[in-house]
């Protein structure tokens, strides 16, 4: 099994929820590191994948929003610094993969599968044999202890439950 690194130049960790009930909030974490592992990346049914997510590198564009999400009321950065993922299963999907692993949130471990898009193979300028990924999952905060809300006038919560995770990652050979 050959060792991949992730481009985080040319990566992205992004995740996105319904706001009021009307619109989206988007975000990032931006900054992760990953372990990959694969005897040949165009099929990842070999591979071993694991990604930790740095809960106080979120970004919303808001530093009131994003002081709020490392509190207790939801991620609790102070005890639960980290978001984890370490794949369990990966099947084949016609050209495409479904990643299943353990995701960890606030302490709480989920089953989660990952909808994986190969983009295809190239070489960089610099010689360097370049794989590219899309992968996305939908998760139920309420389900990984992300319960806080709060009921608005109108009708209805302003955070939905449902959070869309992206991942878009280039990987390289490790060197």
């Amino acid at each position: 099994m050959a060792k991949w690194t992730v481009d985080q130049s040319h990566s992205a960790v992004g995740f996105e929820v319904k706001h009021m009930m009307v619109s989206k909030v988007k975000g990032s974490f931006d900054s992760y590191t990953a372990d990959v592992e694969a005897a040949d990346l165009t099929d990842l049914t070999t591979a071993s994948i694991a990604f930790t997510f740095d809960v106080a590198s979120i970004n919303t564009r808001s530093e009131d929003r994003e002081n709020h999400l490392k509190s207790a009321d939801f991620f609790d950065v102070e005890n639960y610094p980290t978001i984890d993922f370490k794949s369990t299963n990966i099947v084949k999907d016609g050209d495409d993969f479904k990643v299943t692993g353990d995701l960890t949130i606030k302490g709480v471990t989920k089953p989660v599968t990952f909808d994986v898009e190969y983009g295809g193979k190239g070489t960089n300028p610099w010689g360097v044999e370049v794989y590219g990924f899309e992968a996305a999952a939908k998760i139920n905060r309420e389900e990984f202890g992300l319960t806080w809300n709060a009921a608005l006038e109108t009708g209805g919560v302003l955070v939905g439950k449902d959070i869309k995770i992206k991942v878009e990652l280039e990987v390289n050979p490790a060197a």
